[in-house]
C-alpha cells in the first residue's frame, strides 16, 4: 500500500490564516503538601506555571509546527497573558502576529489550569478558572480587525474561523471572511463552540458531538441519530465537508453528495489528555486540504495529528516530524 511518510512536506510554507479567540492557558503546577485546616481542601506548594498558546492561538501553534506559515488575527488584553500569549506564538515558528489588536477595555481571555501532583503520585488538573469577557466587541476595535484582515487575505492559502464565543469574531468579519473566501476560492474551515449555525458559506466545518447535538436540539443517542445531525449541519451550512469528533469514538467525515465517514481512534488506551486536540484537528485537516488532499485523507491526517497530542499534558502542538513518524507506519486508505 501507498505510504503517507511524505506528506508532511508538502505542509511546509503554506500561508494560513487563522481568526478568533486568542487565549492563554496558564498552567500552575504545585506538589500536594497537606489538607488545609480551614477547608477541606488540598494545599499545594507551587512549582511553577507556564503560559501556552490556547482556543484560535492554539490553532495558530499547531499549524506552525506542522510548516506552515501563520497569520493570526485576534483581541487581546493590555496585560500581561497578553504580552505572554504574543511572545509564545513568536518563539514557536513562523508567525506573523501583525494582525493582533489590543483592546485596553478588555482582558485577554485566560484559562487557569491548576494541576496537583507529588514525588509519589501522578499529576492531575484538580480545577480549572476561566477568565472570559463576553461583552461585544466595540466598533472601533471591529474596524482595526478588517483593516488587518483587508492586508492579510490576499497573502493566504486557506482560512481558519476559531469562535470560541468570546466575540473576535462579529457578524461583519464573519461575513467579510466568508464572502472573500468564497470569491476567491480559499478553503475556509470553521469551528464554532455555538454558533456554527450562523457561518453558512464556509468550505469545511468541524464541530464534536455534544456540539453538533446542541445545533439539532435532540440527543445523539446511535448511529443513525449521529448521521441525521451532521446530514442537517452540512445542508444547512452548504458545506463541502464537516468533520464531526467524537471522543474515545474516533471522528466522522460528512461529505457533500451523502458520504460519510467513520474513522476510530488510534491507540485509544494511550490517551493522557484531550485539552486542545479538537484545535489540533482543525488545524491538520485544513493544512491537508490547502495542500491537495481529498477530505478522506485530509480527515485521516487530523485523526492522527489529534492521536499524537492526546498522548501529551496539557494543551500542545503536533510536529511535522512527529506526524511523519506516525505516517511511515500507516497506509493511505
Amino acid at each position: 500500500m501507498q505510504k503517507l511518510d511524505t506528506t508532511t512536506s508538502k505542509f511546509q510554507g503554506k500561508k494560513i490564516l487563522v481568526v478568533g479567540d486568542m487565549i492563554a492557558d496558564i498552567y500552575l503546577h504545585g506538589n500536594i503538601s497537606r489538607i488545609s485546616r480551614e477547608a477541606p481542601v488540598l494545599v499545594l506548594e507551587e512549582t511553577g506555571r507556564n503560559v501556552v498558546a490556547g482556543g484560535a492561538a492554539n490553532v495558530v501553534a499547531n499549524l506552525a509546527a506542522l510548516g506552515a506559515e501563520v497569520y493570526a488575527v485576534g483581541v487581546v488584553g493590555d496585560d500581561f497573558y497578553g504580552e505572554e500569549l504574543k511572545a509564545v506564538l513568536k518563539g514557536g515558528g513562523n508567525v506573523h502576529i501583525e494582525g493582533f489588536v489590543t483592546d485596553k477595555t478588555r482582558p485577554t481571555i485566560a484559562k487557569t489550569r491548576v494541576v496537583a501532583g507529588g514525588r509519589t503520585t501522578v499529576s492531575h488538573q484538580i480545577v480549572r478558572i476561566d477568565r472570559e469577557y463576553r461583552d461585544p466587541l466595540s466598533k472601533k476595535m471591529e474596524a482595526a480587525l478588517i483593516a488587518k484582515l483587508d492586508k492579510i487575505l490576499p497573502n493566504v492559502e486557506g482560512i481558519v474561523l476559531s469562535d470560541y464565543c468570546n466575540n473576535a469574531i462579529t457578524n461583519d468579519i464573519r461575513r467579510f471572511i466568508l464572502n472573500y473566501a468564497g470569491k476567491k476560492r480559499i478553503p475556509c474551515i470553521v469551528d464554532s463552540l455555538n454558533r456554527i449555525g450562523e457561518f453558512s458559506g464556509a468550505t469545511y466545518a468541524k464541530q464534536n458531538d455534544v456540539e453538533l447535538s446542541a445545533f439539532v436540539g435532540r440527543q445523539i443517542e446511535d448511529m443513525t441519530s449521529l448521521i441525521n445531525a451532521g446530514i442537517e449541519l452540512l445542508k444547512h451550512l452548504n458545506a463541502n465537508a464537516l468533520l464531526v469528533t467524537r471522543g474515545e469514538l474516533g471522528l466522522s467525515l460528512f461529505e457533500r453528495g451523502g458520504s460519510v465517514h467513520h474513522i476510530p481512534v488510534a491507540e485509544r488506551s494511550e490517551v493522557f489528555d484531550v485539552s486542545g486536540a479538537g484545535d489540533t484537528c482543525v488545524a491538520a485537516f485544513l493544512l491537508a486540504a490547502v495542500s491537495g488532499f481529498n477530505p478522506v485523507i485530509s480527515a485521516r491526517l487530523a485523526n492522527y495529528a489529534a492521536g499524537i497530542t492526546v498522548k501529551k499534558f496539557g494543551t500542545s502542538t503536533v510536529s511535522a516530524e512527529e506526524l511523519t513518524e506516525i505516517l511511515k507506519r500507516v497506509p493511505l486508505i
